[in-house]
């Protein structure tokens, strides 16, 4: 069941993001267990999907990082996580996975949007950054469908950028520059 602490509601009605905290780590390595080979299916969430419950339990009580760690929640059921993790003043990494059972549901992008903007309102964040590792197509649509471009191709992954401006997505950006509008990073 959701913890009390940072609500934010979603553009689908029932779901919504929720703190995750301690109280939280039962159902959320339950939901890890379930997805292992999803989560890591492209070689990633290899350390996650490893993890035991005590392991999962001494993160949410004492992190080391500072990430604003969401659950996504469809009423009482947690069906994945979604993170902003600040890399500077007003930039931020994006993260996220979903329980294989709750993809292509829009929950994923409802969720990475709500997020995007409490971090645009209430952080005065202006850009995020995402990583895809190569072959996750499904996490590549989500990120286009948010506003992100392609940036730079590294060995393992793609990044992806978005730029909002005022703390609202920045529709406005994109569609006078488009996607030559990003300045491209690397070679």
């Amino acid at each position: 069941m959701p913890d009390t602490g940072l609500v934010i509601k979603t553009s689908i009605p029932e779901v919504e993001l929720q703190e995750l905290t301690v109280r939280n780590a039962l159902e959320f390595f339950q939901l890890v267990t379930q997805n292992r080979d999803h989560l890591t299916q492209f070689g990633d969430y290899q350390d996650l999907a490893q993890s035991t419950l005590e392991e999962i339990e001494a993160y949410f009580s004492n992190p080391a990082d500072v990430n604003i760690r969401m659950g996504i929640w469809r009423g009482s059921e947690l069906m994945g996580r979604v993170d902003l993790h600040p890399v500077e003043p007003r930039a931020y990494v994006l993260g996220y996975w979903i329980g294989s059972e709750y993809s292509g549901n829009g929950y994923v992008t409802a969720s990475c949007r709500a997020l995007i903007d409490y971090g645009g309102e209430q952080l005065g964040a202006t850009d995020f950054w995402a990583g895809v590792t190569h072959g996750n197509e499904k996490s590549i649509a989500v990120l286009e469908r948010l506003g992100f471009r392609r940036v730079e191709r590294l060995e393992g992954h793609t990044r992806f950028h978005l730029q909002t401006e005022k703390g609202k997505h920045c529709d406005v950006y994109l569609q006078m520059y488009g996607t030559d509008g990003l300045l491209e990073i690397g070679n």
